[in-house]
């Protein structure tokens, strides 16, 4: 499956670079709603399968947040339902991005408000360099001006430094023969120029080295705070958010967000697992 970024690009919308005038010339500010992003009561469901059982969750401009939980427990079906992947059903509930209803948005629509999905598993694209990609990904979403001249030259260089990626990496072709590491860097290379009003980063930090992962979240922190963007991480591992220390930290069981703290939570699960917050949540029930 080509991904969304590139199905942008081929399918030429010209009108996706209105984007509110593309976020008030990099301004942004345009809405008056205090929530970036507002999830509330989610439901949802894949094949009759309930996944989601009433997920609440808040993202204010300028603030990181990070989903964490065992395999099967939700997170990335909540990536794919803000997305707006077409195998999902939501049977309930509410996901604005600055007040606009995104459940009423096809995916493409969704990426021109601004949404950005980090993909866990990015596809290659043999004969697409990645020069090409980034020119015209940044022009299909920001633009055309935006993805010419000495200010985007000046970006993509410094954006690569920050990211230890060579220049030798825009002739290479889109994520083909790439190991782990270099896929990973360049989807946050995309964040960092495609400027999304938010990014969600589905296990960005897996197939990282310890420097690898301080390199990405270095990569997150300068796209993200300071501005009026956000960002979602989903991650198993405390280690990348020991880096980022987000704002938030959800904890989702069984389609649940059974408990949310700040980034002492991360350390707290490492050392005492998920156990303690299943049997706390069943009991509840109970």
């Amino acid at each position: 499956m080509i991904t969304l970024r590139l199905t942008l690009i081929l399918l030429g919308k010209k009108h996706l670079l209105k984007r509110d005038d593309i976020y008030e010339g990099l301004g942004y500010n345009m809405s008056k709603h205090s929530e970036l992003l507002k999830i509330q009561d989610l439901y949802a469901c894949i094949d009759d399968t309930s996944i989601l059982k009433g997920i609440n969750l808040e993202i204010k401009p300028g603030e990181i947040h990070a989903i964490m939980g065992r395999n099967g427990s939700g997170k990335t079906t909540t990536a794919n339902i803000i997305m707006g992947h077409p195998d999902y059903e939501v049977e309930k509930g509410i996901v604005e991005l600055n007040g606009k209803n995104l459940l009423e948005m096809e995916t493409w629509e969704r990426a021109r408000e601004g949404v950005f999905l980090s993909f866990q598993y990015p596809q290659a694209v043999p004969g697409l360099q990645v020069g090409n990609f980034l020119r015209k990904s940044v022009a299909a979403i920001l633009g055309e001006d935006a993805a010419k001249g000495k200010e985007f030259r000046s970006k993509l260089k410094s954006s690569m430094k920050e990211l230890d990626i060579p220049s030798s990496f825009l002739g290479r072709y889109v994520n083909d023969g790439f190991s782990g590491g270099e896929k990973k860097r360049f989807e946050i290379l995309q964040l960092m120029l495609m400027k999304p009003k938010l990014a969600i980063l589905d296990e960005t930090d897996s197939g990282l080295d310890i420097d690898g992962i301080r390199t990405v979240a270095k990569g997150i922190n300068a796209a993200i705070r300071g501005t009026d963007s956000g960002a979602l991480i989903i991650t198993h591992y405390s280690r990348i958010l020991e880096h980022v220390k987000p704002d938030k930290i959800h904890v989702l069981i069984s389609g649940k967000i059974v408990k949310t703290g700040g980034p002492e939570l991360a350390l707290e699960l490492e050392e005492r697992g998920y156990d303690w917050l299943q049997e706390s949540s069943e009991e509840k029930e109970d």
